[in-house]
């Protein structure tokens, strides 16, 4: 279920489809049976609200996972980009060549950061990784050494802001991972799926058009398209821009 939400227009697609077969099946299954007596309808009206309401409940729980998560992705982005603007500064407090290698560091792992937020590419994000991952070896060797070699509180600082130089993007890594659970989704669309077949098996007319039954699939298929959307980092159009780092980017090229 994840691979799927990964691709909004796909969930988009494949809800539409599901959707407006359960509503057929509802339709289909009402014209088979003979008129709904008045106690009969009123118990079915109440089955109806009911999961309906249930319904909104469980998109609305979705849609604030969603949204807590692309808050937490941006504020991780703003905390990567704090991070290693702060260590940028703190290089001033190693010896000077030991600075000038951190800092030029920095300034190629920014560009691979700016790259990670921008690249939709999962081949190019593999070699991405792979490159920071080489690059934060790099800039701990770097922070360390002089540290190690003659320690004092003041070259501490350094090592320790590279240490949150690094934990930023462990942080960021995590924050895209954490997706809404496929229990949520799957709960989400069992009852969607059942709101369908109960509100087109409820309807007054029994030969109710295509136009109606296509109504409450396509609504629910577009919220499931955002839940979708919001919820993926990469193929979405609602993505997390790396406007912190990119400004932190055009700055040190200002230096």
């Amino acid at each position: 279920m994840n691979d799927l939400s990964g691709h909004p227009y796909l969930v988009f697609a494949v809800s539409l489809l599901v959707m407006l077969l359960a509503a057929q099946v509802g339709a289909f299954s009402r014209k088979r049976r003979s008129s709904l007596d008045e106690e009969a309808r009123q118990d079915l009206d109440v089955i109806t609200a009911a999961t309906l309401t249930l319904l909104g409940l469980i998109i609305g729980f979705s849609f604030s996972m969603a949204l807590s998560r692309y808050d937490q992705r941006k504020n991780y982005e703003e905390a990567e980009a704090n991070a290693i603007g702060t260590e940028y500064l703190r290089a001033d407090l190693l010896p000077a060549p030991d600075a000038a290698r951190v800092r030029a560091l920095l300034r190629d792992y920014l560009q691979q950061r700016i790259l990670f937020y921008e690249t939709r590419d999962e081949n190019l994000i593999q070699q991405i990784n792979s490159t920071t991952s080489q690059l934060q070896d790099e800039l701990w060797s770097a922070a360390q050494a002089p540290s190690l070699a003659q320690p004092t509180p003041v070259r501490t600082l350094a090592v320790s802001g590279m240490n949150d130089v690094l934990n930023s993007e462990g942080y960021t890594q995590a924050a895209w991972w954490n997706r809404i659970p496929v229990g949520a989704w799957g709960l989400m669309a069992s009852v969607a799926i059942f709101s369908n077949l109960l509100v087109s098996y409820g309807a007054r007319r029994p030969n109710a058009g295509f136009l109606r039954l296509l109504l409450l699939p396509l609504v629910l298929s577009i919220a499931f398209f955002f839940i979708a959307d919001i919820d993926t980092p990469r193929r979405g159009f609602i993505r997390v821009h790396p406007q912190n780092l990119i400004s932190l980017a055009q700055s040190l090229h200002r230096q």
